[in-house]
């Protein structure tokens, strides 16, 4: 009895245990592999967004995040844990569900590749991993999901080939491995995909040609194979009769467009832009009455268009644009009625003629652009018939007439682009009844007249632009108005006045350009509002006076240029803005000093302040502006020497202090500017000497050093400046000789030397510096020697001045092949011999001061100097003659008159010596008083020893007129 009695007990006790199993097999807590596997997954995974949190022993796992479970909860069959930011290698424990169907882990940031061990879900029909970082290639063994359905492992760093295996997958509906960068061609197995739906391949590297084979997929409606190096031919898929879209855009196919492609009645999107396609646009295409969106634009298509609305009655876009088109539109091209055509695109083709009216019929257009092409004639008055036309782009092409007023009937206009024809007149008032415009560019035509305040009422205005017209008058005083405005560009007019306050209240403001126009005034203090404003051009224009100091609140701009108006005061109040990339206030009357806190903009690429009257010292603070590369702060009066923290300027391309009041020497850290292609330190009062490390600017273009007080020798290393043009060192006190090494500067089309201390020969290798060109100046030095017969190869040199130096000998023959010459300075040298005959024609004075050594037109002729010369020494030996019988005649007078003194002298002793009291009177008669009177007579008579003989009369007249003339 008992041991029946525990018989039943153990039964019940082990049925007990049987439901208590059974019920453990689906409580919290469950061992089972499935969940052993998936917290595994979990542990190995990133999960910032805690999708994962239920992933729990605790819970049930049919009611973990993401999965889905079989009818019976006794497998998982869907894991989707789509974009839940994810990240980490995808755990290899996933491939060993091997129940799962559909796993899908798409927009996540899994890296890590697919492993061969995929092939273990032999029950998976969706493979979606889309939009991770993934990499690797493609495994082969993808191949054996013979159940999969939908594969999308696109938007990833898959790369290598598609593999053939891919072939295998007959049941496959979707292939989407767009994205990715796998390169090679497209299977030939992908024909094997009879049940193929979508076939997305875009954006990829895939090359060589579109396989044949693609027609056995049958019931494809979607074939994208854009963005890739796909060549060849388009193959034949006639076959395709469902196929909806065909998108091969950007891709290097070639021939004709197949005829064949009408056959494909469901197709709705045609897409074969950036191709090489050429031939004429088949007229068949007009068979495909399906589509909805054409696009053959970017390829090399030719001949007419012959595709119709009336046809094609779905399209609605049409894009032909980039082509080689010819002729014009068909005049039957739309049914007003029928035709549901919005987007029209032609630009950039061939087509000619006057606007084509056939398109007035489209009565659904939007967008409508002919621009480039060679349409020409008035705009059609009827234009306002496209009444929901929202772009109208016709830019580029010969339009004339006028801008009619029935283009304010066009009430949905958004964007007019009739810039760059050649309309005339004005601005119709009635363009003020567009109250969805939004951009209208005028630029580059002929038209005239005031800009009509009405424009302002266009509201959403937020472009205009109408550079390059004869706009006159003012600008609208209501311009306020338009509060949207971002770009107001009316440079190259004919406008002037004041810039109108109401400006200040365009407060979207964004560019503004007024320069080249008649504007004048000062600037309204309204534009403190501006505080968008990046970019404000007023060049050349007649604006003054000084600026508002309220213009420091512009914060936000970029590039500022106010060159060339009459502008004074401080340059202070454009300071303001730390985003600064760009100033230009040359020609002008701005004065004090140059804000240091322009040290700010350390963005700042350009910064010109030339032709002012600024003064003080160049802000060391300039040294923090490390992008730099043009700095031009030429023609002020700025003194003190260059700060040393401009070495750190290591962009800086233009140097140009020039015409100032700097000091000091050219500092030798200028070596360390390796960009440097312009310096110009001239017209200061710089002093020292050029260092070499100069150079080491190996980018060098313009070296302009002149009109200052440097000295000591030009340094070699000159020579290493192997990209000059330009070498400028002309009035300086330059010693020692040009330095051979500049030949090597092979670049240099003007060279100025002049005016300096400079010694010894003409360097022969000045020869080798063919490009010389625009000038040789080398006068006024203290140059010898003959002249190279090496510069007779400057076959293009111009201008060639050797004048007041010390140059001797023959001018070389070769100088006479210079037939570019048109100015020619030899004077004031020792030249000699003939002038070669091709310098004829220049003056007198390109010669003189050589000695009168030089002969040969515009000089003497050589043959006829020779003949002076002998005429000249004729003349010498003539005057030498007489010189000689005029001193030799001397003498001999003289001899005489001391013989007749000493006859004298002793007939008077005879007289004296023979007379008694008459003695006294006679001695009183010839006396002369003194012995000065006696020596004065002696030298009177010797002024007249000339005379040839004399009787005793004459003496006693002569004694007679001496003694007279003594004693006056």
């Amino acid at each position: 009895m008992h041991f029946v009695m525990g018989g039943i007990e153990m039964s019940h006790f082990m049925l007990f245990l049987a439901i208590l199993h059974s019920i453990l097999a689906v409580a919290p807590g469950d061992n089972s592999r499935d969940s052993s596997r998936l917290l595994r997954i979990k542990s190995e995974l990133v999960d910032p967004s805690g999708v994962l949190n239920n992933w729990s022993p605790r819970a049930h796992i049919c009611s973990w995040n993401g999965l889905e479970c079989s009818n019976d909860q006794m497998h998982i069959i869907s894991l989707n844990l789509s974009g839940s930011g994810l990240s980490g290698s995808i755990p290899h424990e996933l491939w060993n569900l091997t129940s799962i169907q559909t796993l899908d882990l798409s927009s996540n940031s899994f890296t890590g590749s697919l492993p061969p061990e995929l092939r273990q879900l032999q029950n998976l029909k969706a493979l979606l991993l889309f939009s991770n970082f993934l990499s690797g290639e493609i495994p082969e063994e993808i191949g054996a999901l013979k159940n999969l359905q939908v594969l999308r492992i696109g938007d990833n760093m898959i790369s290598g080939v598609i593999p053939p295996s891919i072939g295998n997958l007959t049941e496959l509906r979707v292939l989407a491995l767009a994205y990715c960068q796998l390169n090679g061609s497209i299977p030939v197995e992908i024909g094997n995909l009879k049940h193929l739906i979508s076939l997305d391949l875009q954006n990829n590297s895939l090359s060589g040609l579109i396989p044949e084979e693609i027609h056995g997929c049958e019931e494809l409606e979607n074939f994208a194979a854009s963005n890739n190096k796909l060549e060849g031919d388009i193959p034949l898929m006639g076959s395709l009769k469902s196929l909806q879209i065909l998108n091969l855009a950007n891709n290097s196919l070639s021939g004709s467009i197949p005829t064949a492609l009408s056959q494909l009645h469901s197709l709705k999107y045609l897409n074969l832009l950036g191709n090489r396609l050429s031939g004429a646009i088949p007229s068949e295409l007009n068979q495909l009455v399906q589509l909805e969106m054409l696009d053959l634009s970017r390829n090399n298509l030719s001949g007419s268009i012959q595709l119709f609305s009336t046809q094609l009655k779905n399209l609605a876009a049409l894009v032909l644009s980039d082509n080689a088109l010819t002729g014009s539109i068909p005049t039957n091209f739309c049914i007003r009625s029928s035709s549901n055509l919005r987007l029209l695109l032609l630009a950039r083709n061939k087509l000619s003629g006057e606007f084509p009216l056939a398109v007035l019929s489209c009565s659904s257009l939007q967008q409508l652009d002919l621009s480039d092409n060679h349409f020409g004639g008035e705009l059609p008055t009827s234009l306002d018939k496209l009444g929901n036309l929202t772009d109208l782009v016709l830019n580029n092409n010969s339009f004339t007439g006028t801008l009619l007023p029935e283009i304010g009937n066009l009430s949905s206009l958004e964007n007019l682009f009739l810039f760059h024809n050649m309309i005339t007149g004005g601005i119709p008032v009635e363009i003020g009844k567009l109250q969805r415009l939004k951009t209208i560019y005028l630029y580059d035509n002929q038209m005239s007249g005031p800009i009509p305040s009405e424009l302002t009422n266009c509201s959403s205005l937020t472009a205009i632009d109408f550079f390059g017209n004869r706009f006159s008058g003012s600008i609208p005083a209501t311009i306020g108005k338009l509060k949207n405005l971002f770009l107001l560009q009316l440079r190259q007019n004919d406008l002037s006045g004041p810039i109108p306050p109401s400006l200040g209240y365009c407060r979207s403001l964004q560019l503004l350009a007024l320069a080249d126009n008649k504007l004048s005034g000062t600037l309204p203090p309204t534009f403190r509002f501006i505080s968008q404003l990046s970019t404000i051009t007023l060049y050349n224009n007649s604006f003054q006076g000084p600026l508002p100091q309220s213009l420091f609140l512009l914060k936000n701009l970029k590039i500022i240029n106010f060159s060339h108006n009459r502008f004074s005061g401080t340059i202070f109040p454009l300071s303001g803005s730390s985003y600064l990339t760009a100033m230009d206030l040359t020609n002008n009357s701005f004065s004090g000093s140059i804000p240091s806190g322009l040290s700010m903009c350390r963005n700042l690429t350009r910064l010109r302040l030339a032709h002012n009257h600024l003064t003080g010292t160049m802000p060391s603070e300039f040294g923090q502006l490390t992008q730099l590369n043009f700095l031009d702060l030429s023609f002020n009066n700025l003194t003190d020497e260059i700060p040393p923290q401009l070495s750190s300027c290591k962009k800086l391309e233009h140097f140009l202090v020039n015409n100032n009041q700097f000091t000091g020497a050219i500092p030798p850290w200028l070596g360390s500017l390796q960009e440097l292609g312009e310096l110009d330190f001239s017209s200061n009062n710089f002093h020292g000497t050029v260092p070499a490390e100069l150079g080491n600017c190996s980018k060098l273009l313009k070296l302009s050093l002149h009109d200052n007080s440097l000295s000591s020798i030009i340094p070699a290393e000159i020579g290493n400046l192997t990209s000059l043009n330009v070498l400028n060192l002309q009035r300086n006190n330059f010693s020692g000789s040009i330095p051979s090494t500049i030949q090597n500067c092979k670049k240099l089309y003007e060279l100025r030397l002049s005016e300096n201390l400079l010694t010894g020969l003409i360097p022969y290798e000045l020869g080798e510096l063919t490009e010389l060109q625009v000038i040789l100046d080398l006068s006024t030095n203290l140059f010898s020697g003959e002249i190279p017969s090496s510069l007779g190869n400057l076959m293009m040199l111009e201008r060639l001045n050797l004048s007041f130096n010390q140059l001797q000998g023959r001018v070389p023959a070769s100088l006479g092949k210079l037939t570019s010459l048109h100015m020619l300075n030899m004077s004031n040298n020792h030249l000699e011999g003939q002038i070669p005959s091709t310098f004829s024609g220049f003056p007198l004075s390109s010669f003189l001061g050589n000695d009168h050594k030089l002969c040969g037109p515009p000089l003497a002729s050589c043959g006829e100097s020779e003949a002076q010369k002998v005429k000249n020494l004729s003349r010498t030996a003539a005057t030498g003659i007489t010189v000689a019988i005029v001193l030799t005649s001397t003498a001999i007078c003289l001899v005489m008159i001391y013989i007749m003194l000493r006859i004298w002298c002793k007939w008077r002793k005879v007289l004296i010596s023979n007379s008694d009291a008459s003695g006294g009177k006679e001695e009183e008669k010839w006396g002369f008083g003194n012995e000065k009177k006696r020596v004065g007579e002696y030298w009177k008579v010797t002024s007249v020893a000339q005379v040839p003989s004399e009787t005793a009369e004459m003496k006693k007249q002569n004694n007679a007129s001496f003694y007279t003339t003594t004693s006056k």
